[in-house]
């Protein structure tokens, strides 16, 4: 195998695969990356049975072949080449990597050790890159990161005729959002469990596609995203997602208006003085929010803010990270916080209207955000 390209393209294809590869493999192939090369292109992977990153580059290609080597040490190799082309060959039992007048040797892993990749599955629709991005981004700040319940670190994805519906909770918080898509091939007739890193890691990199192509195997036990040459197909999570239908509130008795972006310092400001899992305090009245935050030393924070109230004075409690991660993944302007009572949870919705950016909102308000409050002392 021997293949020449230019010194970027190397480096972000093999960083860009080799970044999910675990850090503790089980068996020890699986911290290796796959290169082949075959009619022009490189295809550069890597599988740990659970997830597949797959890039596709074009190349010079002298010989074609396929091995299998260290994955962190090429992506620090690569990545640290002077801006060169690169030159790749296979000698003996070696990589052997010339870039300029550096030079490297990497030793061969084992190939016929490596597990079989499975197929991406065939096209089932698509969805835009940025409103994907967006709505993942959205919805995994409240998926759990305890692995003793493995159901809550993943994102459960109810497909219909036009929309995705995507969602997450780690029981203290729950993040919802609509997307619409495209179908045009089979999909699951029952909604799927997505691991949330893996989800988020492929939103974050493919985002910036005009169009995601989402594949749905016919055995319903992986899902593939694709987009400009990028390929990640993970492994669904099994079980029976918590049911959550039931936890949004169906009225309200006061809803408070708010600027996000002075919202969110307010709360950074106020929580600074706020012990670890301790609230802060928030009081809604007439045209005005209050917060506050105490610590044992005697430490304490206060600041008031114009709001929207609408409906009964109320005092509730936060926890400051829960809220400010709802908060942080409104994109317009302005939200609307909608309470029952200060021992219920409170949604969060994005304002219709214009963004931050002051462009036309184009699906924003599908995004909602419940929160669990905290008991106050006194």
């Amino acid at each position: 195998m021997e293949f020449e390209l230019e010194r970027d393209a190397f480096a972000d294809a093999v960083a860009w695969t080799a970044r999910g590869l675990p850090s503790r493999p089980v068996v020890p192939v699986t911290a290796g990356v796959v290169l082949e090369v075959t009619d022009g292109a490189l295809i550069v992977s890597a599988f740990d049975f659970e997830v597949l990153n797959r890039i596709e580059v074009p190349v010079t290609d002298k010989s074609a072949g396929r091995v299998l080597v260290s994955g962190r040490l090429l992506a620090e190799i690569a990545r640290a080449l002077p801006p060169k082309d690169v030159r790749v060959a296979v000698e003996g039992n070696r990589l052997a990597v010339r870039c300029g007048s550096a030079r490297f040797n990497l030793p061969l892993m084992q190939i016929e050790d490596y597990p079989v990749v499975p197929e991406l599955p065939a096209t089932s629709g698509t969805v835009r890159g940025d409103v994907f991005a967006t709505a993942v981004s959205q919805v995994t700040t409240a998926a759990s990161r305890d692995e003793t319940l493995p159901m809550l670190t993943g994102v459960r994805m109810e497909v219909t005729s036009d929309e995705l519906v995507f969602a997450a909770t780690d029981r203290y918080r729950l993040a919802e959002r609509h997307v619409p898509w495209q179908p045009s091939g089979e999909v699951p007739s029952d909604s799927v469990i997505i691991p949330a890193k893996t989800l988020s890691d492929a939103a974050k990199s493919l985002g910036s596609a005009s169009d995601v192509v989402l594949s749905f195997g016919s055995d319903g036990g992986f899902i593939g995203f694709s987009a400009q040459g990028r390929q990640t197909l993970t492994r669904l999570l099994d079980g029976e997602f918590v049911k959550f239908a039931s936890l949004w509130p169906t009225e309200s008795t006061t809803t408070a208006e708010v600027e996000v972006a002075p919202f969110i310092d307010a709360v950074k400001r106020v929580s600074l003085v706020a012990q670890r899992f301790a609230p802060v305090r928030m009081s809604f009245d007439e045209g005005r929010v209050q917060l506050s935050a105490e610590a044992e030393d005697e430490s304490s924070a206060e600041e008031e803010m114009e709001a929207g109230v609408t409906g009964e004075p109320l005092t509730i409690g936060f926890n400051a990270g829960y809220l400010l991660d709802g908060l942080s993944a409104v994109k317009a302007s302005r939200a609307t916080l909608s309470f029952t009572t200060p021992t219920r949870p409170t949604v969060i919705t994005p304002l219709a209207g214009l963004d931050a950016e002051g462009q036309a909102d184009t699906g924003e308000q599908t995004y909602r955000y419940l929160v669990m409050s905290m008991r106050l002392r006194g």
